[in-house]
């Protein structure tokens, strides 16, 4: 019998946009925004209030970071996330916001506005990503569903060729309806379940001082293909309100595409 998850009613039919925090704005953030505003116009589009996102990032754009990522020479010296927030909001007419800081790492620095329905994490560290899945593990469970109620983390990886996206649910679990058809699954593991953190050597994370730098360490076209392939699992969520898969790998030397059964 097929193993399938179904999400969280209350991301198919919000009173409100479904809240979305996006953590990093560079190579595979930038283009993730860009993805979620198309998921967004789609969704509007099918009668669903859409969605409303929080772009965090505290750097500022450099000249490395032309061409790999979505920035021009005219956004040399702004802040990535008011940059590329900026840009949506005028092109979509949107009025999402941007956060040039980075996301609170404790619950004690964490306010109510920084919780969202959905967390995407696109950094380039690992601690970014133990501290984030401490907050939200440490939340009270939720008896019911609010804007500011996580209940989903996707996790964007990749090396020069390679990456993964995982997606996990926050609570431990989410109510599943009875189904004669499918073996339904309350629970899906979250990255750091996936790997182990603490056996990863940080040596390809941080600023490179060049385009050329920043190519040898990722790829083209790893961070579009990745946020294209990645968001196709949030669309095939709430398009059909259940998925199959929650997550993938991928091998842009091999050109292969694996995705993560449920």
């Amino acid at each position: 019998m097929k193993r399938v998850h179904y999400i969280d009613n209350y991301l198919v039919n919000p009173q409100h946009p479904v809240t979305v925090n996006l953590i990093g704005a560079g190579g595979t953030g930038s283009q993730v925004l860009t993805c979620l505003a198309r998921l967004d116009v789609a969704l509007r589009g099918l009668g669903h209030p859409g969605l409303f996102v929080t772009l965090y990032d505290p750097d500022i754009v450099t000249e490395a970071n032309i061409g790999r990522q979505l920035f021009s020479p005219s956004d040399l010296g702004q802040n990535k996330a008011q940059c590329l927030v900026s840009r949506i909001n005028n092109f979509f007419g949107n009025d999402w916001k941007a956060q040039p800081d980075i996301y609170p790492t404790v619950l004690k620095d964490a306010r109510r506005d920084n919780l969202a329905n959905i967390t995407i994490t696109c950094t380039d560290n690992i601690k970014s990503r133990i501290d984030l899945w401490n907050l939200l593990k440490a939340l009270p469970q939720p008896t019911y569903c609010t804007y500011e109620t996580p209940l989903y983390w996707m996790d964007f990886g990749n090396t020069q060729t390679t990456g993964q996206v995982v997606m996990g649910t926050v609570p431990k679990k989410i109510k599943q309806p009875a189904s004669k058809l499918y073996e339904t699954v309350s629970s899906l593991k979250v990255i750091t379940r996936f790997v182990r953190y603490s056996r990863v050597k940080e040596e390809d994370s941080g600023p490179s001082c060049s385009l050329a730098e920043a190519l040898d360490k990722q790829d083209l076209f790893i961070n579009s293909t990745l946020a294209q392939l990645g968001c196709n699992v949030l669309w095939k969520m709430f398009r059909n309100g259940m998925i199959e898969h929650h997550g993938l790998y991928l091998n842009l030397e091999t050109m292969k595409v694996n995705p993560i059964t449920i």
